[in-house]
């Protein structure tokens, strides 16, 4: 066994032992070492690693920096390559691994109890709705967005899409959560900042403001 492989294999029979990973449904996106982003979902979590679907990964042992939705920034090295992703340590401080653990607590919890993930806001349709769409394998689609909130959009176009795919809209990060006739909707991504969503409804001609923070359920 390599150097490398010991690491790799001690590293991970170590996270095992020490946290139990819980089921997890978060968007994000992650940077390699050469600096190039992807988008990302993670799917489960400990305060020691995570797995992470993704259309790119890494090698065996190499740095991982992702941005995670209610979790912020985890780094770490990729110490297994699966099919349509990988799993990663999460290398951090004791104080920051427990801010972690709490923060895992709560989602679990929240999924249990049926809590909504979020606030869900007014729906406005855009004057000028063509777009397009990268898809998790890169390609880029064009499509027409029906309506667009500070929670999501309902989107024409692209049939090729299911449920749990996480799509880039313009700049925009989104995850599909549900197919309709003749398209789907999506979800923004928390981790972005509004500005960024603000921005998308303008370039589709939608009067989409802060004011809109509040409204009916999508």
């Amino acid at each position: 066994m390599s150097a490398l492989a010991k690491v790799l294999s001690a590293t991970s029979s170590e996270e095992s032992r020490r946290f139990q990973r819980v089921r997890v449904d978060l968007l994000g996106r992650f940077m390699l070492s050469d600096r190039r982003e992807f988008p990302c979902q993670a799917i489960d979590m400990s305060p020691g690693g995570a797995q992470i679907v993704a259309p790119v990964v890494g090698k065996l042992g190499e740095r991982v920096v992702a941005y995670l939705d209610h979790i912020g920034r985890i780094e770490g090295m990729v110490v297994r390559v699966i099919p349509n992703g990988f799993s990663m340590t999460i290398e951090a401080s004791a104080r920051k691994r427990d801010k972690l653990a709490d923060q895992l607590t709560w989602l679990t919890n929240r999924q249990i109890l049926g809590l909504p993930e979020d606030r869900r806001h007014e729906r406005i349709v855009p004057t000028n709705p063509f777009t397009t769409i990268t898809m998790p394998s890169g390609e880029k689609q064009p499509v027409r967005v029906i309506d667009i909130s500070l929670s999501g959009a309902a989107i024409a176009g692209a049939d090729s899409v299911k449920v749990g795919d996480v799509v880039q809209i313009s700049r925009t990060m989104a995850r599909v959560v549900r197919i309709i006739e003749k398209g789907f909707a999506v979800e923004f991504s928390g981790q972005q900042p509004i500005e960024t969503i603000i921005q998308l409804a303008r370039e589709l001609g939608a009067n989409l403001g802060t004011e809109h923070f509040s409204g009916e359920i999508r």
